[in-house]
């Protein structure tokens, strides 16, 4: 039978739509096929929906989303009553839940809906439904008092009336009563969760505020437009004294005649001191070609927006505004998931959920997953390239969730000019400048230490950490850092030579005390071990439709030997586990079993040999050709006593040439996400990036890095999550 839950509330304002796409990313990391229905609609577009589907895409008709319109249902009930009305509904909501493992049911929303009783109505559906219900109560405004009791009645209406209730959500309460109220909730025989209000979700955006005052954009890209206004700062006064009176995040509303103050306001801008939101003008006066050249150089992409408004009645639609969580707010939706993420226990959630993990693992599940298993133990990741626009990005995406600690290298300058551009508040991010910090000589010292076999002094040395690169892996070394990720504007080369050097392998690290010596090639032997090998290695996550695996080596070891081989596919291994995948390894070949013989095919045989004598709990066989590690016919032809053939998660190639062209064809010619490369091997983790990745792929690379963080178990992997908060920098 499909599962439901009825996220419903009491009255407006209580901004469930935080609690409505909480819950949906939930069950978006447990059930492969999640539908979405909403009893009762307004005339329009539907923005929650249309974000849901957006994010999470959903392939479900939004024909079939819908029950009926506000006017329909209205007239039904007073035509032919609440029985009617409800039986319509419930046979609308089967329609939908005949098709999906579990549904989201969106309650009505309170606002001018014409329907007496609508609190009961929303429980009675809930119970025809067959839905647990999460009822939502808005704590904006209100006492701590009043908020408690609000939600102790809402808890009780809702169960008077029969309804199945999974939890009580509290939403916008001030900060400073979020714990005496979730105190005094305590007694409640159902978990109640409270959140605090969020001044960036009720936050109107740049373009929220062109659309709803019929603005002209006169300077500004989509960027700017989707900035959220935190703050609007009214310029009348000289222009000292209104520079002075700029907040973060500020909308400025100006008289468009005022052309000091639009410089003004943008040259502050463009310094940082404070980055603002955008510029709106009044009166319908527009600044001539002159100043807007200037201010368009000033800040490029900040909107100054034109409105033919007189200010005092534009500060009054201004005031009335209120952010809107919709498709065209995608950081928005990180915030509100961020937020409930936080104050909401929601592994405990699901549990009572009673959601079943699907047999199915899409790229979405895999993705969401990975943000859940870096934000459960956060660790601190250093990102080279500070100043790049995709960086920046996913770094706001992470902030908003919540993921990591992020450090941001490069001129610091420059990345808070960009951020601001960008509209990005870089919050308690922190912000090092590798040629201006304090590190720059120690970590000098340390360099000439490290490689003084080859003649580097600490002058050399003193220019060589100034690289982002080799300062970031110093800063890993040192504990100071968890984790990094590069490779959005440098190559492979760049990112990973550094940690050749200065991270190593384990094994390497081991060889060189043994020998009193730099750079000797361990013995060759296979173990186990997490970190511990001989060699450097790379796997790729293929995400396809329904399930993940794991190829190994895609990305690094032109022509690994047989114990090289070993080695990568003992280490794909762990990597595999160590990320939920149950390792099955195929050992990949021109051929199958017995049949083929040559080098090629020896490599891969005596491979194998090594791995089952090292490690005789993997499950592992080889050689073995594509088709028959993972097709479960042709496996029952060639080998049908095998425990991987047919079933195989890890396949590991036997060259470079191998995987990394057949990554890319299954990427390509099948849909596949590809997620990597994920180095492993070394002592630290240290990942490199695509040139042409993604925000997207920036965000998953440095949570897996995250969690790779998470599985160093050494001593000095356990104090850098002491250490990570004490680098020299400066906060953002």
């Amino acid at each position: 039978m499909t599962r439901s839950v009825y996220v419903t509330g009491i009255d407006r304002g209580d901004g469930r739509q935080v609690v409505e796409l909480g819950v949906m990313e939930l069950l978006s990391r447990q059930v492969d096929r999640v539908g979405v229905f909403r009893p009762l609609v307004h005339d329009g577009p539907d923005r929650l929906f249309e974000l849901l589907r957006a994010r999470y895409r959903l392939s479900q008709d939004p024909a079939a989303v819908y029950g009926l319109d506000y006017h329909e249902a209205s007239a039904l009930q007073a035509e032919r009553g609440t029985d009617e009305l409800v039986s319509r509904l419930v046979d609308r909501f089967h329609r939908v839940a005949r098709e999906y493992e579990f549904v989201l049911v969106l309650g009505t929303d309170f606002a001018a809906t014409q329907l007496p009783d609508e609190l009961s109505l929303n429980a009675r559906l809930a119970n025809e439904f067959g839905a647990s219900v999460i009822p939502v109560v808005g704590g904006k405004g209100q006492s701590a008092e009043s908020v408690r009791a609000e939600a102790r009645n809402a808890h009780r209406a809702y169960e008077v009336l029969g309804c199945d209730v999974l939890a009580m959500v509290v939403n916008r309460v001030a900060a400073e009563d979020r714990t005496a109220i979730a105190e005094r909730l305590a007694a409640l025989p159902v978990p109640c969760y409270v959140l605090p209000d969020e001044p960036a979700l009720a936050a109107p955006t740049v373009a929220q505020i062109t659309q709803a005052l019929g603005g002209t954009v006169l300077l500004g890209d989509d960027a700017g437009l989707a900035r959220d206004a935190l703050d609007f700062v009214f310029g009348g006064a000289m222009l000292p004294n209104f520079l002075r009176a700029l907040t973060p995040g500020c909308m400025v509303v100006t008289p468009g005649d005022r052309a000091d103050l639009v410089v003004g306001a943008l040259a502050a801008h463009s310094a940082g001191t404070p980055p603002i939101a955008g510029v709106l003008l009044t009166l319908d006066e527009r600044p001539d070609d002159s100043v807007l050249t200037l201010a368009a150089r000033l800040a490029p992409g900040t909107p100054v927006i034109s409105v033919p408004g007189r200010s005092f009645p534009t500060a009054a639609e201004l005031f009335g505004l209120e952010g809107k969580l919709n498709a065209d707010t995608p950081r928005k939706a990180e915030t509100a998931l961020g937020l409930f993420e936080r104050h909401v226990d929601t592994a405990a959630l699901l549990d009572r959920l009673s959601v079943a993990r699907s047999g199915r693992v899409t790229p979405m599940m895999f993705e969401h997953e990975l943000l859940e298993q870096a934000r459960a133990h956060r660790r601190r990741v250093v990102l080279p390239e500070g100043a790049e626009e995709r960086v920046l990005r996913a770094a706001d995406v992470l902030m908003r969730r919540d993921v990591c600690e992020l450090t941001l290298l490069g001129d610091t300058g420059l990345i808070r000019k960009k951020a601001a551009d960008l509209g990005i508040d870089l919050g308690a991010t922190q912000l090092i400048d590798p040629n201006a910090s304090e590190l720059r000589q120690r970590f000098a010292e340390r360099y000439a230490e490290l490689r003084a076999h080859k003649g580097v002094t600490v002058e050399l040395a003193h220019d060589v950490v100034a690289d982002p690169n080799y300062f970031g892996t110093l800063m890993v070394r040192e504990g100071l850092a968890d984790g990094m990720v590069s490779g959005a504007v440098h190559s492979t080369a760049a990112t990973i030579r550094p940690a050749f050097e200065i991270i190593k392998t384990r094994r390497a690290q081991e060889a060189q005390r043994a020998q009193g010596t730099q750079g000797v090639r361990p013995a060759q032997s296979v173990r186990g071990a997490q970190g511990d090998a001989s060699i450097v290695s790379s796997v790729f996550f293929m995400c396809l439709a329904d399930k993940v695996l794991v190829y190994g080596d895609c990305a690094v070891n032109p022509d690994p030997d047989a114990e090289q081989l070993a080695d990568i596919a003992v280490q794909s291994a762990a990597t595999a586990a160590r990320f939920g995948v149950e390792p099955r390894i195929a050992m990949l070949s021109y051929s199958t079993g017995t049949s083929g013989s040559g080098a090629d095919v020896d490599k891969v045989r005596e491979a194998t040999k090594l791995v089952r004598a090292a490690r005789p709990d993997l499950l592992i066989e080889g050689p073995i050709q594509y088709d028959a590690a993972v097709e479960p016919s042709v496996a029952a032809t060639k080998l049908p006593e095998s425990e991987v053939a047919g079933r195989a998660t890890v396949l590991i190639f036997p060259d470079l040439n191998t995987g990394n062209n057949t990554y890319k064809a299954v990427q390509r010619s099948a849909g596949a996400v590809a997620v990597g490369p994920v180095l492993q091997g070394l002592r630290k983790p240290v990942n490199d990036l695509s040139r042409g990745a993604l925000v997207q792929d920036i965000v998953n690379t440095v949570a897996i890095t995250a969690i790779q963080a998470q599985g160093v178990r050494s001593a000095q992997g356990a104090q850098s999550t002491q250490t990570s908060h004490g680098a020299q920098g400066e906060p953002a």
